[in-house]
């Protein structure tokens, strides 16, 4: 995981429109970057339906929401129509950003080890990394990160 005030990496993918988004389309905004494991799994939509859920909040805010997983365009169109989200969702399936990030790590599922996605949450303002959060539960992070914005 990288550290608070690390140079947020650089990224350039596309979200399911296929428009590319790069770090400095963001630049002098601050916005929330998270990475989640997988579309349509329970932990992540949870994550991804409380962002959505507290969107207006967050614009208030001046915050904007970036999701990014190693799934393709489709699998993020389906995701994204079947809960309505209002916000980007990126799909990384060289693992570009996700390594870059330092969010692929080796994980253990009944006993059995496999490479995958850390379910982690940045904030970044203007480019500079200013909290990180690998600890991240799915269905309270947009809760917490209102609650540390406010």
């Amino acid at each position: 995981m990288l550290k608070i005030n690390d140079i947020a990496p650089d990224f350039s993918l596309q979200d399911y429109q296929g428009k590319i988004h790069q770090l400095s389309d963001y630049q002098g905004k601050r916005f929330i970057l998270y990475f989640y494991p997988k579309d349509n799994t329970a932990g992540c939509s949870a994550q991804a339906c409380g962002y959505n859920a507290e969107l207006e909040s967050f614009k208030d805010l001046g915050v904007e929401i970036i999701g990014i997983s190693k799934d393709s365009i489709a699998s993020h169109e389906k995701f994204i129509m079947k809960y309505n989200l209002n916000f980007t969702i990126l799909s990384d399936p060289e693992l570009t950003a996700i390594k870059a990030y330092d969010v692929w790590h080796e994980k253990k599922l009944c006993g059995k080890e496999y490479m995958g996605v850390v379910r982690t949450t940045y904030l970044i303002d203007n480019g500079v990394i200013v909290y990180a959060n690998d600890k991240v539960k799915a269905k309270e992070d947009a809760r917490k990160m209102l609650e540390l914005l406010k």
